[in-house]
């Protein structure tokens, strides 16, 4: 029932306008009109005005044609990483690519055009289907700042489903929280060639910490990542700041503050070996710290009746679906912590955050029709 070349062709034009984080505007715009002309009721929140962004998130709700079937919420997010301006997306053999100077945007506009399409079929074919409310947001990408500012108490759906994924074959029910993190070492400036007895390096205090820090895969459920953003001003200064920046991520919450604990006193010690003495004074590295919780681990019971919903539209149409586990974060974490169950389902976007990124089209199809035959089937 799904018009793939209406579907793609949308998808295209999605791609071409920009979008990136707190720029969204031009892609509301689009949505908006789109969603009236097939009858849905529309609004923009204040979203964008909270974060200092081009819009808020778009919010619509398709009613429905079947009064006892439960509403449903549809998400997927509207931003986009760098370099996302200027994109030139190009078709080919079953797939849909960047032209390789930017990401081609499948992360999210992939999913954005399911639910469009999904939503234009069941108004021209008539197919009975209960309410049907959606939430396109805005910065994804920054931080979910979009679905944080998301008012769910004015929305009728109590589940909802985030099409956010690589595979429509694998259903996510599981994805951990993250810590995110900025450390800034403060050494001590000193002629490098001079008298560098006399500073503190900074970026030797930096990589004394990160080379005794937890990082990359700590575990099955754990990781760490850091970089250094800033250090040094000239070669020939003893550099006195260095920027760290970085995440820690798990399934597990105590883990989590286990390794964001010892990543702390890593610094910390290293800080406290590092101190000069001139003329009778003591000046020693110190550490100044911001952190915070990104984001909460989700987990959606295999019998929630959501979960149910997809694992029998894709029985339906007889293609394979499993339940799986991932490391990353998206607008569904911030569903689920607010008591919202929200499953992660895949839109057939490749290699996302870089120039090679690519849609495949059999799976974004494939998508659009399990997404159609679970509103179908909720309101038998």
């Amino acid at each position: 029932m799904i018009d793939r070349e209406r579907m793609t062709g949308f998808v295209m034009d999605l791609m071409r306008t920009d979008s990136l984080s707190k720029e969204e505007g031009a892609v509301a715009q689009m949505l908006v009109a789109t969603l009236r002309d097939m009858g849905a009721e529309v609004r923009v929140d204040d979203a964008g005005a909270a974060v200092g962004g081009s819009t808020g998130n778009v919010i619509a709700r398709l009613p429905g044609t079947v009064a006892s079937a439960p509403p449903l919420l549809l998400n997927s997010h509207m931003d986009t990483v760098p370099p996302g301006k200027g994109v030139k997306p190009v078709r080919e053999d079953g797939r849909i690519r960047s032209d390789g100077t930017t990401i081609l945007g499948g992360d999210d506009k992939s999913g954005v055009a399911v639910i469009v399409e999904v939503l234009r079929t069941l108004v021209d074919r008539d197919l009975p289907h209960g309410d049907v409310e959606v939430a396109f947001t805005i910065c994804e990408e920054v931080g979910l700042l979009g679905a944080k500012h998301l008012d769910l108490s004015a929305l009728r759906a109590r589940e909802a489903l985030v099409l956010d994924a690589p595979s429509p074959a694998e259903l996510v029910i599981k994805a951990p929280s993250a810590d995110r993190f900025e450390f800034v070492v403060h050494g001590l400036a000193a002629h490098a060639g001079m008298a560098p007895e006399l500073g503190i390096s900074a970026v030797r205090v930096a990589a004394e910490a990160i080379a005794a820090m937890p990082l990359g895969r700590i575990d099955a459920e754990t990781t760490s990542n850091v970089i250094i953003v800033e250090g040094g001003t000239a070669v020939n200064v003893v550099p006195d700041r260095v920027v760290i920046l970085g995440e820690v991520r798990s399934h597990d919450d105590a883990k989590l503050d286990h390794v964001m604990s010892t990543i702390r006193r890593e610094l910390q010690d290293a800080a406290s070996r590092a101190f000069v003495t001139a003329n009778g004074t003591i000046s020693r590295a110190w550490i100044e710290e911001r952190c915070e919780r990104e984001y909460t681990r989700m987990a959606v019971t295999d019998d929630a009746a959501v979960v149910s919903l997809v694992l029998a539209a894709a029985k339906d149409l007889n293609v394979p679906m499993r339940t799986v586990t991932i490391g990353g974060g998206s607008d569904a974490n911030v569903f689920n912590a607010k008591g919202m169950a929200a499953p992660i389902l895949g839109t057939g976007m490749r290699e996302i955050h870089t120039v090679h990124e690519w849609l495949d089209l059999g799976d974004f199809y494939a998508c659009a029709d399990l997404v159609l035959r679970a509103l179908t089937l909720r309101a038998a």
